[in-house]
């Protein structure tokens, strides 16, 4: 069992891009069991640093440590199998599947063979109970039945959430989960991610500066692929750099 403080870890993470450095000497600590934000404004690098970081894009230069294992080198199935599972910034379900059947996807992973695509439907129905449960913890029991596409935008971005804990990370990645959102689905939202950081850890990009205020025990600052400043909410905020950098340019 990996007991280390620090689940995740990047040093000199570095990403050019036909000669444009997108990240440049990205060192990052994330703790075990925390709640850790990356913001910044808009080019500054997040969501290449969550691509690198979950293996979709190969860094030019630098390490990945998660659980002290190098996955550097490692493809994006490796690093989910390791229990580091990223949700998207856009929506990423099966519309015309229903709202069980989508989670039904997601566990069948766990089976000894995952793909059991053109079996019967009845022979997949010992993941039910499982699927039901994901669906009430992310308030969707009522929706199980329903057609994805049919979903308003906040209870797709539940769906989401609930397919991504169906594979059962040990660290939680993600993109921008309140993108989009009006006041309540926001509201909705920040309590699901707070009851799965209950019992993992949590790297996120958020725009939305009052639910980073809310959930996150560490931000990162990024500005031009680079880390501008780290700490707690209050130490981050007041930081006259990051006033100037990220909170003055209107992306808060």
């Amino acid at each position: 069992m990996v007991s280390s403080e620090i689940i995740l870890e990047t040093q000199g993470l570095r990403k050019e891009f036909l000669g444009f450095a997108a990240v440049q000497d990205v060192n990052l600590k994330v703790r075990r069991g925390s709640v850790h934000a990356l913001i910044g404004p808009n080019g500054a690098g997040k969501t290449t640093v969550f691509n690198l970081l979950t293996r979709f894009v190969q860094p030019t230069a630098g390490s990945i440590r998660f659980n002290d294992v190098d996955i550097t080198r490692e493809s994006p199935v490796q690093v989910a199998r390791r229990g580091m599972v990223r949700s998207f910034q856009i929506s990423a379900t099966f519309p015309h599947l229903t709202v069980l059947e989508n989670v039904r996807v997601a566990l069948q992973r766990k089976m000894v063979n995952s793909y059991h695509f053109w079996e019967h439907e009845s022979r997949l129905d010992c993941l039910n109970e499982r699927a039901m449960q994901l669906l009430e913890s992310v308030d969707l029991r009522d929706f199980a039945s329903r057609v994805t596409v049919e979903l308003p935008y906040g209870r797709k971005r539940a769906l989401e959430i609930a397919t991504t804990l169906a594979l059962d990370p040990e660290m939680l990645l993600l993109d921008e989960p309140t993108s989009g959102l009006g006041h309540e689905d926001i509201g909705r939202i920040s309590g699901l991610i707070r009851n799965a950081a209950r019992d993992r850890t949590v790297l996120m990009v958020e725009h939305n500066l009052s639910v980073v205020a809310d959930l996150s025990q560490t931000i990162t600052v990024l500005t031009r692929g680079r880390i501008l400043a780290e700490g707690d909410y209050a130490a981050v905020s007041t930081n006259p750099e990051v006033v100037e950098a990220y909170m003055g340019t209107g992306h808060a």
